[in-house]
C-alpha cells in the first residue's frame, strides 16, 4: 500500500483510469502504467508481461531497480520522484546517525533495554563533540548540499569529493572526522567505499551511508571496524537489501536502520503526488515531468 494513495491518486481517477494495487506478478498486457518500488526488479521479463506499458513510474529518486535501457528500447517512459522534501528527509537522516554514533545511542540504548543501568558514572558510553570536527562529504549533489548546509551549527568545517571537484576521494577519506556519502548507485561507485581505502581513514572516523547499500562492501567495513581502522558505521541501506552483512549486527559501534532516510510524512506525500502527476501526463499521451531518461 502506498502511502496516502487514496488521497493522492484523485488525479488519476478524475482521468478515468482504473487503478489497482498489487503484486509485480499480477502485471499484465491490459496495464497501461506502473507505479512500482525501489524493491521491484523492472527487468526484460517483466517487461514482456506489460507489453502494453506507456510508463513505469519509479516510487522513489534512484532508479538503479529498472533497466532503463530495456525500457527505452520499448518506448516506455521511466520516471522518478526527485523533491526537495525527500532531500531534506535524507540529509536530516544522515545528521541523525552521525549525533546517534558520536554519542553511542545505539549501545546507550541496548543498555537501557537489557536494565543494566544502576546509576551515574562518570565515564560511562563516553562518546565525541562533533563540533570545530571536519565533516567529508562524498557527493555534493542536493543531498550533499544540504548535508554541508546544516554543518555551519556545529562549527564543522566541510570537504568534499566529486568528480568535479578539487579533491581526490582519498584526501577526503584521510582528512575527514566523518565521512556521509550521498552518490548515486552505478558502476563507477559500486563498492566506493572498500578494503583498499578503509585504512586511510582517520581511526577515530565514522562512516555514514544513507545513498544506496552496494555503494559501500560491508564485509570489508566489517574487516576495517574489527581492525579498528574506521571507529564507527551507521546505514540505512544495505549492499544486499533487506540482509545486512552479519557480523555488523553483533558490532555496538554499528548502527543500521532499514531504508526510512525519507520516511517522513511530508517526504511521502510530495512522493506520492509526484508519481502521480508522471503518471497521468504518460498515460494521457504527454511527456512527464521527471523522466530519468528520454526515449
Amino acid at each position: 500500500m502506498i502511502p496516502f494513495w487514496e488521497e493522492e491518486a484523485k488525479p488519476l481517477i478524475e482521468a478515468g483510469y482504473e487503478t489497482k494495487i498489487g503484486k509485480l506478478e499480477e502485471l499484465d498486457e491490459n496495464y497501461g502504467g506502473l507505479l512500482c518500488l525501489l524493491t521491484d526488479k523492472i527487468t526484460p521479463a517483466v517487461l514482456e508481461k506489460g507489453k502494453n506499458l506507456k510508463i513505469i513510474a519509479n516510487y522513489a529518486v534512484g532508479f538503479d531497480n529498472i533497466d532503463v535501457s530495456a525500457c527505452k528500447a520499448r518506448n516506455i517512459w521511466v520516471t522518478n520522484t526527485p523533491s526537495d522534501a525527500v532531500n531534506e528527509s535524507v540529509a536530516e537522516m544522515a545528521w541523525t546517525l552521525m549525533l546517534a554514533l558520536s554519542r553511542r545511542l545505539g549501545e546507550a540504548s541496548q543498555f537501557m533495554r537489557n536494565a543494566a543501568y544502576t546509576g551515574w558514572e562518570p565515564d560511562i558510553f563516553m562518546g565525541s563533540d562533533m563540533k570545530g570536527k571536519i565533516l567529508g562529504i562524498v557527493g555534493m549533489g542536493r543531498i550533499g548540499s544540504m548535508v554541508a548546509r546544516r554543518a555551519a551549527g556545529f562549527e564543522m568545517k566541510v570537504i568534499s569529493f566529486s568528480r568535479s571537484g578539487p579533491l581526490k576521494l582519498e584526501e577526503v577519506l584521510a582528512q575527514s572526522d566523518y565521512v556521509t556519502l550521498h552518490v548515486p548507485l552505478t558502476a563507477e561507485t559500486t563498492h566506493l567505499i572498500n578494503g583498499k581505502n578503509l585504512p586511510m581513514f582517520k581511526k577515530t572516523a565514522f562512516l555514514i551511508n544513507t545513498a544506496r547499500g552496494p555503494v559501500v562492501n560491508e564485509a570489508e567495513v566489517a574487516e576495517a571496524l574489527r581492525a579498528g581502522f574506521l571507529a564507527g558505521y551507521a546505514a540505512d541501506v544495505l549492499e544486499n537489501e533487506p540482509h545486512p552483512y552479519p557480523e555488523l549486527l553483533q558490532m555496538e559501534n554499528v548502527i543500521l536502520t532499514p531504508h526510512i532516510a525519507s520516511a517522513t510524512i511530508a517526504a511521502r506525500r510530495d512522493m506520492t503526488k509526484i508519481a502521480v502527476a508522471n503518471l497521468v501526463a504518460a498515460l494521457a499521451g504527454q511527456k512527464p515531468p521527471n523522466l530519468v531518461d528520454s526515449k
